[in-house]
Parts: structure tokens; C-alpha cells; sequence
């Protein structure tokens, strides 16, 4: 029970379409520098490995190797994959990277769990693969992507035109005119905000989260990052795999 009754707001289709689609404009270029960046050509040369003799091209070499043993896109051992065991290698790898992060506030037991942080990890860490995953699968378009995350994270089902909206360009509240309005109406925005906000953080528990056995063993210090690294990945690998029945399913309503 609380003496001030907190205020809410609900968010609209083209609200969070507008707060994913800024997300999927930052993930793509980290995507991209993972997938295709090869300043020094080491990815190349995987598909070339003991073609030069030399010192410095043995060390080369080794490297390129490492990046081949560890499927990195590019490299030869990456162009021998299927989609499938593409798709898994980003939930497998980066996903699985990402996760350990996404665990750490785990350390502080139940602590952590007065706090979103590890929701909006968790769900950053979720919306990084899916977008790998999607375009692995050809889906490029950000607004398709926009679709995907606000179908798998968000439980909603977006249009295209609810897709293509930009917060920046769209404003969808009161607050911007309130701000030269009297202190009365700047007051309302304010706690109009402030629901968006509470809003927000609802959205954010509607991702794939871990099971329950997990959130109960990630209330305990120390084990519970280990807890919540378990979970994380259990969730992560289901969000990968609504994201490609989801992603298969519009295919099949295009159709070829």
C-alpha cells in the first residue's frame, strides 16, 4: 500500500514502436562491425590459411585460425554454415557473452531485484540477437524488425504503418507544449511522464524472461548470478526461436 497513489499511463502501438525502432537504428551498426569489419584482413585470410610463408604471416595465420575455430562471420568456416547453425551461433556466442553481464547484478541477491537494471540488459541482450537473427534470415527493413521486437519482447502485434513511426518526428504526449504553458499544465505533463515511464518498465518485464526456479535462486547473493545467467540463457534461446517462427510465419503470408 502506498499514502501516493503512483500514476500510470498506457502506452500506445506507435510509442513503442518509436522507443524500438531508435533501438534497432543502434543495434544494426554494431551488428554490421561484428559481421563484416576485417581491418586487417584476418577473416579473409581464413579462407587462404598456409598460402604465405614468413614469420609475420604465420602469426597471421594463427590468429585467422582462432577466428575460423570460433565460426566468426566471414571467416571460411562461417561461409560452411547454414542458416540454422548461424542463427544459433549468435545466440550461442555473442548472446551468450552478453549474458554474463546481464547476470552480474545477480551477485547482490535480492538487491538487484529492487532495481530494473537487469530487465533492460536482459532485454537489450534479447533485441542485439533478434536482430542478428533476422537479418541472417533476410529481414533487413528496420521497420520489420521493429515488428519482430514488439512481437517476441513486447506481446504486440505492430502494423506497418505503427512500424514506420519516429518518436522524434511524432511526439505523442503533451509535454513539449506544456513546457510554455502555465505551471499547471507543465505540472500534468510532468506526471504524465512520470506513468510513461512506469509504463515503460511493464513493457520491459514482458520479454521472455527466465523460469521461475531461476528468479527464486537469483534472489540468493553470489550463486544468484550464476541463477540468473542460467535463466537469462534459457530465455535468450527461446526469444531466438519466437523470433524465427515469427519471421517464418511472414514469410509464409508474403509468400514466395
Amino acid at each position: 500500500m502506498t499514502f501516493i497513489p503512483l500514476p500510470t499511463a498506457t502506452l500506445a502501438d506507435a510509442d513503442v514502436a518509436s522507443a524500438l525502432g531508435v533501438a534497432v537504428r543502434l543495434i544494426n551498426p554494431v551488428v554490421d562491425a561484428l559481421s563484416r569489419v576485417d581491418p586487417l584482413g584476418l577473416k579473409g585470410r581464413s579462407h587462404h590459411l598456409g598460402d604465405r610463408d614468413g614469420t609475420l604471416d604465420t602469426a597471421l595465420d594463427a590468429i585467422a585460425w582462432l577466428l575460423n575455430t570460433a565460426d566468426v562471420p566471414g571467416t571460411q568456416s562461417w561461409e560452411d554454415m547454414d542458416l540454422e547453425a548461424r542463427t544459433n551461433w549468435w545466440v550461442r556466442r555473442v548472446g551468450a557473452l552478453d549474458t554474463i553481464l546481464v547476470a552480474f547484478p545477480g551477485v547482490f541477491g535480492v538487491l538487484a531485484d529492487r532495481l530494473p537494471i537487469q530487465d533492460v540488459l536482459g532485454f537489450g541482450n534479447q533485441a542485439i540477437v533478434l536482430c542478428a537473427v533476422a537479418r541472417e534470415h533476410g529481414v533487413v527493413a528496420y521497420d520489420q524488425q521493429v515488428r519482430l521486437l514488439a512481437a517476441v519482447m513486447c506481446d504486440r502485434d505492430l502494423g506497418a504503418g505503427d512500424a514506420h513511426s519516429d518518436a522524434s518526428t511524432q511526439p505523442t504526449s503533451d509535454t513539449s507544449k506544456a513546457a510554455d504553458g502555465p505551471p499547471v499544465a507543465l505540472a500534468k505533463a510532468l506526471w504524465h511522464l512520470a506513468g510513461v515511464m512506469r509504463a515503460i518498465g511493464d513493457e520491459l518485464v514482458k520479454r521472455p524472461r527466465p523460469i521461475a526456479i531461476f528468479r527464486y535462486l537469483g534472489m540468493l547473493p553470489a550463486v544468484g548470478a550464476i541463477a540468473d545467467f542460467l535463466g537469462e540463457y534459457g530465455a535468450l534461446m527461446r526469444a531466438a526461436r519466437e523470433g524465427t517462427t515469427w519471421i517464418a510465419a511472414q514469410a509464409a503470408v508474403v509468400g514466395p
